[in-house]
């Protein structure tokens, strides 16, 4: 399903929207309504550390043009998972997936590179922020091995709960005005459900200014071995220490996302500009539209 497109004149993953946003008196916000005010798109890692190399062997890099602009997770040989708004709007045949990178300034022979044969999303409503969700088919399957693995997905439905310490990573900027890192950025923070929509998994970093920021959206967040959430926005300053991280809840897509994935593989690939019939079904995106954000 297609919803209209809303973007500022800011390079991807530095949207800024600005609607309202009522929060009820537990402090959580309802996960019906719009995107909170003054959110972003979510992406770098602010004060974090770097990983060890290989660590985190499901972890993408989504690169146009020989540059990293999203993170993303394997899910299947052939199956990457990353945020909806890394590639609505783009052309997804000009989307490169490396996979076994860990330092993107190096010739790494550990890398695995595809390009994208057919994008999966599932209602993304690039408005209120909701369905933050893609699945990008490559077009071929990875080697398996220790640089290069799936990761684990909860059961449907089986989500995160308050208080659970996760893991968040990507190789976007260490801070508002500095260069993004060579190496793969790693980040401990806390799930919490204060200032937080239902439709999402919140985090925050407590007693210290750190989290996500602009540049690397769609990165896993990992929690007790298993991918919980996929990098969305943030709100107020980039590791503001008040207002929590957004991640799409990676446990409420599971039954959607082993439907896509264990489809046979034979299916042609979508033609430029054909859409499937069924919801959540691949596509090739539109041109973009890029009006000023609805206020």
């Amino acid at each position: 399903m297609h919803v209209s497109h809303v973007w500022t004149h800011t390079p991807r993953g530095l949207l800024c929207l600005v609607p309202s946003l009522s929060v009820g008196d537990s402090g959580s916000v309802p996960g019906g309504g719009l995107a909170p005010a003054g959110a972003a798109l979510a992406s770098e890692i602010v004060g974090g550390r770097p990983a060890q190399p290989h660590a985190w062997p499901f972890m993408a890099s989504l690169q146009r043009r020989g540059g990293h602009f999203c993170g993303g997770t394997l899910i299947a040989p052939n199956f990457v998972m990353s945020a909806a708004h890394c590639v609505d709007g783009l052309n997804f045949r000009s989307v490169v997936v490396v996979l076994g990178a860990h330092d993107l300034g190096a010739r790494e022979p550990t890398r695995q590179s595809f390009t994208v044969q057919r994008v999966f999303e599932n209602g993304f409503n690039p408005i209120r922020l909701v369905n933050d969700i893609v699945l990008l088919q490559l077009n071929g399957s990875a080697t398996i091995n220790a640089n290069v693995q799936v990761a684990r997905l909860p059961a449907q439905n089986q989500g995160v709960g308050s208080g659970v310490q996760c893991l968040a990573m990507g190789w976007g900027q260490l801070g508002t005005t500095r260069p993004p890192p060579r190496i793969l950025q790693e980040l401990n923070v806390t799930v919490v459900t204060t200032l937080c929509r239902r439709s999402n998994v919140c985090t925050l970093v407590p007693r210290r200014q750190a989290g996500i920021c602009f540049g690397d959206s769609g990165g896993p967040l990992v929690c007790n071995g298993l991918i919980q959430g996929i990098d969305s926005f943030i709100r107020g300053s980039c590791g503001s220490g008040f207002f929590p991280d957004a991640f799409a809840p990676v446990a409420q897509f599971v039954d959607w996302i082993n439907s896509i994935i264990r489809r046979p593989l034979a299916l042609p690939p979508a033609r430029p500009g054909q859409q499937d019939p069924e919801p959540g079904a691949a596509h090739t995106p539109p041109t973009p539209h890029r009006p000023h954000p609805t206020q």
